[in-house]
C-alpha cells in the first residue's frame, strides 16, 4: 500500500503525471495539491477504475498538510514552466518549492521526495536546506528527476538507428545535471551503439539536441509552454521505480540528481572521476527500500565526454552555490 502525492497537480505536468500514477497498481492513495482546480482534477481521476483512492486539496484549511499526511512518495512538478520571456525560473520557482518543502518537512518528513520543478540543479538543494533547518534531511530520500534527459537520449538514438520500436530498450546514461551544458549524455555507453560511420560533427549535434531538447519543445509550442507530457511520462517512470523499491524490489537502477552524502563511498569514486568536490551530481543510482543504496561510478569515458563533464562542472557549481544566497521573501 503506497500513498503518492503530487504537489502542483493541476498544472501541465501535474495532471498527466497524476493520471499515470493513478494507473500504477501499487498506488492505493493519491493525494493532489495545487493552488487552483485540484478538487476537479481529483474528481475526474477518481472515476478511473484502478485501486487508488484520490483526494484533491487547495491551500485553505491546511490543504497542504491534509494532502501530505501519510505520504510515502511526494512528487513536485509545481512552478512556472519554461517559456519565452521567463528568464529566471529560479527566482519564481524557488519560493514555491521552498514553501512546499516546509510542508513536507513538518508533515511527511520520511517520505521519498522527487523534485521535477525547474531549475532542478537549484531546487533540489533548496529542499535539502529546508529539511536541514527542520532537522529531517536524509540525502537517501531526496531525488532530482532527470529521467527526461535519458528518455530523450534513448529516443534520439533509436531514431538514428532507424527503429523507434527499439526505443523502450535503448538506454543511454546521462549524467551531470538537468539543464543545458550540465546535461552530459554518455553516448559511448549506449546499450545500442551508434553507427560506426557516425562522424564527430554528428555526435556533437546529437549531444546538443539532448542537452537543449527542452528548447525544441518550447519553440514548437510557440510560447504556449514547455515539455509537459514527456516530463510527466519521465516523472512517472522514475516514481514507479521508487514505488517498486518501497515494495522490496531489488537491483533498481535509475539516473537521479542527488546529494552525494547519500552514498559517501560511491561519491568518493565519483568525485575522483569528475575531478571536483561537489555536493550534488546526477548519475545512475541504485534505489532500495531506504532510498539511494549506491551511487554508481561513471565508468569509462571518451575524451569528448570528459570534455563535456569539464564544461558542465562550473555551471553546475554556480547553480548549487546560488542556493546559499537565496532568502525566501517575506
Amino acid at each position: 500500500m503506497v500513498k503518492a502525492v503530487v504537489l502542483g497537480a493541476a498544472g501541465g505536468i501535474g495532471q498527466p503525471l497524476a493520471l499515470l500514477l493513478k494507473t500504477n497498481p501499487r498506488v492505493t492513495e493519491l493525494g493532489l495539491f495545487d493552488i487552483v482546480n485540484t478538487p476537479g482534477v481529483a474528481a475526474d481521476l477518481s472515476h478511473i477504475a484502478t485501486p487508488a483512492k484520490v483526494e484533491g486539496y487547495l491551500p485553505p484549511d491546511d490543504g497542504l498538510a491534509k494532502t501530505l499526511t501519510g505520504a510515502d512518495i511526494v512528487v513536485i512538478p509545481a512552478g512556472v514552466p519554461r517559456k519565452p520571456g521567463v528568464h529566471d525560473l529560479f527566482k519564481i520557482n524557488a519560493g514555491i518549492v521552498h514553501d512546499l518543502a516546509v510542508g513536507i518537512a513538518t508533515t511527511a518528513p520520511k517520505a521519498f521526495v522527487l523534485v521535477i520543478s525547474n531549475p532542478v540543479n537549484s531546487t533540489v538543494p533548496i529542499v535539502a536546506e529546508v529539511f536541514k533547518k527542520h532537522g529531517v534531511f536524509n540525502p537517501k530520500r531526496l531525488f532530482g528527476v532527470t529521467t527526461l534527459d535519458v528518455v530523450r537520449a534513448s529516443t534520439f538514438v533509436a531514431e538514428i538507428i532507424g527503429d523507434l520500436s527499439k526505443s523502450p530498450n535503448v538506454v543511454v546514461p546521462v549524467v551531470g545535471g538537468h539543464s543545458g551544458v550540465t546535461i552530459v549524455p554518455l553516448l559511448s555507453q549506449s546499450s545500442h551503439p551508434l553507427p560506426s560511420s557516425f562522424a564527430s560533427e554528428k555526435l556533437e549535434a546529437l549531444t546538443t539536441r539532448i542537452q537543449f531538447g527542452g528548447d525544441e519543445v518550447v519553440k514548437a509550442k510557440d510560447g504556449a509552454g514547455s515539455a509537459t507530457l514527456s516530463m510527466a511520462y519521465a516523472g512517472a517512470e522514475f516514481a514507479a521505480k521508487v514505488i517498486d523499491a518501497l515494495a522490496g524490489k531489488k537491483g533498481l537502477v535509475a539516473p537521479s540528481y542527488v546529494h552525494l552524502d547519500a552514498d559517501k563511498e560511491g561519491a568518493a569514486v565519483l568525485k575522483k572521476e569528475i575531478g571536483k568536490e561537489l555536493d550534488y551530481f546526477s548519475t545512475n543510482v541504485e534505489i532500495g527500500p531506504n532510498g539511494v543504496e549506491r551511487i554508481i561510478p561513471l565508468g569509462k569515458l571518451t575524451e569528448y565526454e570528459k570534455g563535456l563533464i569539464a564544461a558542465a562542472v562550473p555551471e553546475l557549481t554556480t547553480n548549487i552555490e546560488k542556493v546559499s544566497c537565496y532568502q525566501r521573501p517575506r
